[in-house]
């Protein structure tokens, strides 16, 4: 039998028993325009849910769930993110939520806090959170319902959430933007 062997960032990974990461970010991507999103969207998206599964989280399982559910459910969008954000009437739509706090990312991390009600498939945001992150040089710290998550300029997310499915829904959630500081005291570093 004949196995490919990739070798990716140092791994060698089987591809008899693994997607390649350009797979996914191409299926996600055409997955999410044919759902109805713009191209633009859709190569966020995908860049996305690639990073989703870098990080180890079920972020093509999130996709197909939210996109299944996206045919018969409507959700909102803030195009304005401000301090508190709470939807009028339908859940926040990830995908955009994300793509919004992404764009305005320069401005947001003024606020040092934000809360927001009502975000479907939180998972999804989470990775915008993530490249967000990078933009700015500081860790951001996710929390919902009791799942934790931080991420670090988008090199690696530490959570709670590990091995368990990541909730549908995240009726209140909170954003906090990390100062970057060291982690030990100044006599430490002269010892």
């Amino acid at each position: 039998m004949n196995l490919k062997i990739l070798i990716s960032n140092g791994f060698i990974i089987n591809s008899k028993f693994m997607k390649s990461l350009s797979e996914i970010e191409t299926t996600s991507r055409r997955a999410s325009r044919a759902s109805g999103f713009s191209w633009g969207i859709s190569e966020e998206v995908g860049k996305s849910i690639r990073l989703l599964e870098i990080f180890n989280f079920k972020g093509v399982k999130n996709l197909n769930d939210y996109l299944n559910e996206r045919i018969n459910k409507e959700f909102e969008c803030s195009s304005l993110i401000n301090k508190d954000n709470k939807p009028k009437e339908f859940s926040y739509c990830p995908i955009l939520l994300g793509v919004n706090f992404l764009d305005q990312i320069n401005n947001l991390e003024k606020l040092d806090k934000i809360n927001f009600s009502n975000i479907a498939y939180p998972l999804l945001f989470l990775s915008f959170l993530s490249r967000s992150s990078e933009v700015i040089g500081k860790k951001i710290y996710f929390k919902f319902d009791n799942k934790e998550f931080l991420m670090n300029i988008n090199v690696n997310i530490a959570s709670n959430l590990l091995n368990e499915n990541c909730p549908n829904l995240a009726k209140n959630a909170e954003v906090i933007f990390i100062k970057n500081e060291d982690n030990f005291h100044e006599q430490d570093w002269k010892s």
